[in-house]
């Protein structure tokens, strides 16, 4: 069976297991090893081996002996996908228009691991900046604006086991290197609900962050402004955080009611 919406893999085994995806995506119940085999088209020496290794990587579920479907893997995959794009869709209008505010670059960035990737981002040739972190990159949690919005969400005991796993290397001279200065780095941004990242990075670049919110109060993802060190104001601190609670609003985000003391 031919994927038919795609261009063929140049990959042999790539068709196939494409193939095999494809046809367990057809039927909501479980199929069996002949099934696929006769729909795809496989030898069911084939079939089997590529099926034992995806269910390996829970790409595909055995729910019994000689039968299969599709796996959890890809349901928490295909959350992180959409995850991102309602993300990008809320944000690239109000990353615009605080673009157009501080003509440096604007970007929306998300966690994965022990680093941030970034997902998108708003700039013009005119700010000035020499580096451009392309959409795609990553870079250390501690070293950055937002990943310090991600590790202060994080309770204690997750904080350092970063701190262990990573070793809180360094870049510049500026770079938080020891758990008890990032510790009160993250107690700051807990007090303030905002991050910054002193040329810790980067040499010679700043930034401000806000968290993003979904409709669970959970941080989903950050937006910054990164700038020239001597060029990032402080006046913008505010409208980086108005951006980041409209972009939460429109992913359904409610910030929690405050209890009046009597």
């Amino acid at each position: 069976m031919r994927r038919k919406d795609h261009q063929t893999p140049t990959i042999q085994v790539l068709e196939r297991t494409f193939a095999l995806l494809d046809v367990l995506a057809s039927r909501d119940e479980p199929l069996s090893l002949k099934e696929i085999s006769e729909r795809t088209g496989l030898h069911p020496s084939t079939a089997h081996r590529i099926l034992n290794d995806l269910a390996a990587g829970r790409f595909v579920d055995r729910p019994e002996a000689g039968s299969y479907r599709l796996g959890m893997r890809l349901l928490e995959l295909g959350n992180l996908v959409k995850a991102r794009l309602d993300v990008r869709e809320a944000a690239i209008a109000p990353m615009r228009e605080l673009h157009k505010i501080t003509h440096q670059p604007v970007n929306l960035s998300m966690r994965q691991g022990d680093e941030i990737v970034y997902i998108e981002r708003t700039y013009s040739e005119r700010s000035g900046m020499q580096v451009v972190r392309a959409v795609g990159g990553r870079a250390p949690l501690h070293l950055t604006s937002v990943g310090k919005l991600f590790l202060a969400h994080d309770d204690p005991a997750r904080v350092r086991a970063y701190a262990t796993r990573t070793g809180l290397a360094g870049h510049t001279r500026n770079s938080i290197t020891d758990l008890a200065r990032l510790e009160r780095e993250l107690a700051l941004v807990r007090a303030t609900n905002v991050a910054r990242d002193d040329e810790e990075l980067e040499l010679g670049v700043r930034c401000m962050a806000a968290g993003i919110f979904d409709d669970q109060n959970k941080l989903v993802a950050g937006l910054s402004v990164s700038a020239p060190a001597d060029r990032l104001e402080e006046s913008w601190l505010e409208k980086v955080k108005a951006t980041a609670e409209q972009i939460s609003a429109e992913l359904g985000h409610r910030p929690p009611q405050r209890t009046e003391r009597r």
